[in-house]
């Protein structure tokens, strides 16, 4: 194993790939599918609530249970799947992905609801860990960083095409209609993972006791702390964007795809910033992501009675989140040594908690009474205390190398 790019371990060889543009491409239309069934309940909360006869505070829990969802089936799957051939589990990822959205649009019930987003986010951190895997072996070396931003890329698209397409069909056809067509996009994936990505071996020396001592390394939980709280922050406030640019802000509901879109084109700015801050300094750019976005949360907040005002606002929140989970995903990569199955699938596990954690305490304030504007407080607190994480774990890496200075020394 070496190391051939910021905070990515990858194989020194590469795998041969016949079609690695369309190879990628594939991977990229499975975060595609992700992102959009993500996000797209974000945008269709109101009608979600009305579907399902519950508060918008309660249905928020819907979005809570995907990611718990994901945070389950991170290291459940990437545990059991580490020795699987990677386009298989690949393939199996997708289609139980497919499903759980399609459960998601049979439901009429709440409580059904839950179970059926819990469902759908089962697949989802153990697939992204996988596909960046895949990625990084089959680009060349000293490209592996920007193939997993590549992939990366598909759920920051789906911000911009898939998030917005989707509120729009479920605003015009019913909520359900949106989970249909991101149920489609999963068979897609599948059809183009068979056609394009080689056949690659899973890891042969695999075992859980190896996979799961990641968890237990220092480096490993604090860059997962980090994720876990540092960017709750953007979800405390994406979760109840709609009803805040129309109730704080005065906007019409049908202005509420307008802003998902500059969600959308902040996570692709922002992916693609990520690759090249990277070459600069990992710590660094999660440092300033991470401290630029509690700023701008606070700012968000103050703006939002001014409508329009904040759109750009938004971008830029989304451009810093964005920075975080590429740098997260290059970082966790590195740290976690043999056990990388686990090691890339976790990133989206501790992401999900901070879906979780931002939705849910966003909803706790609005439920209390202190209104749309409340959620960006709370966002620029997680951000704060996400900047502690990291600078905790900056303080442990120094003096790890320290500590190694002076063994070579004596």
């Amino acid at each position: 194993m070496t190391t051939t790019a910021p905070g990515v371990t990858t194989p020194t060889a590469p795998t041969r790939c016949a079609h690695y543009g369309w190879a990628v491409l594939a991977l990229a239309m499975g975060g595609f599918a992700i992102g959009t069934t993500e996000f797209v309940s974000m945008g269709l909360l109101p009608d979600l609530a009305r579907g399902v006869s519950v508060s918008i505070p309660s249905a928020g829990h819907a979005i809570s249970a995907y990611a718990l969802g994901v945070v389950v089936g991170a290291p459940t799957i990437a545990l059991l799947g580490a020795r699987l051939p990677r386009r298989a589990l690949l393939i199996v990822l997708m289609a139980a992905f497919a499903v759980g959205n399609a459960a998601s649009a049979l439901v009429s019930s709440y409580e059904g609801l839950l179970i059926a987003r819990f469902a759908a986010g089962l697949p989802h951190g153990a697939y992204f860990g996988v596909a960046s895997l895949v990625a990084a072996s089959l680009a060349r070396p000293g490209r592996q960083g920007r193939a997993v931003a590549q992939v990366m890329l598909g759920l920051s698209v789906a911000n911009v095409v898939g998030v917005p397409a989707a509120t729009w069909l479920g605003q015009l056809l019913g909520w359900r209609s949106a989970y249909w067509l991101v149920a489609v996009l999963g068979l897609a994936t599948v059809a183009l993972v068979l056609a394009f990505v080689p056949s690659i071996v899973g890891d042969p020396h695999a075992t859980w006791r190896r996979e799961i001592s990641a968890l237990g390394r220092p480096q490993v939980l604090l860059t997962l702390l980090t994720g876990a709280i540092g960017f709750g922050g953007m979800f405390a406030v994406y979760t109840y964007i709609v009803p805040t640019v129309t109730e704080v802000g005065g906007l019409s509901k049908s202005v509420a795809p307008v802003f998902l879109l500059a969600f959308g084109l902040g996570m692709v700015a922002g992916t693609w910033l990520a690759g090249e801050l990277a070459r600069w300094s990992v710590f660094g750019s999660l440092f300033a992501g991470g401290v630029g976005q509690g700023v701008l949360l606070l700012v968000f907040s103050w703006l939002a009675p001014t409508g329009w005002w904040n759109l750009p606002v938004v971008f830029g929140i989304t451009v810093l989140g964005s920075i975080l989970v590429v740098n997260l995903q290059l970082r966790l990569m590195d740290v976690a040594g043999d056990a990388q199955t686990v090691g890339a699938a976790m990133n989206h596990a501790s992401l999900n908690i901070a879906n979780a954690l931002g939705a849910w305490l966003g909803g706790l304030v609005v439920a209390a009474g202190w209104g749309y504007r409340a959620p960006g407080v709370v966002g620029a607190g997680l951000a704060v205390v996400g900047v502690v994480v990291l600078l905790a774990s900056y303080a442990v890496h120094r003096r790890t190398i320290a500590a190694s200075g002076r063994a070579y020394a004596a």
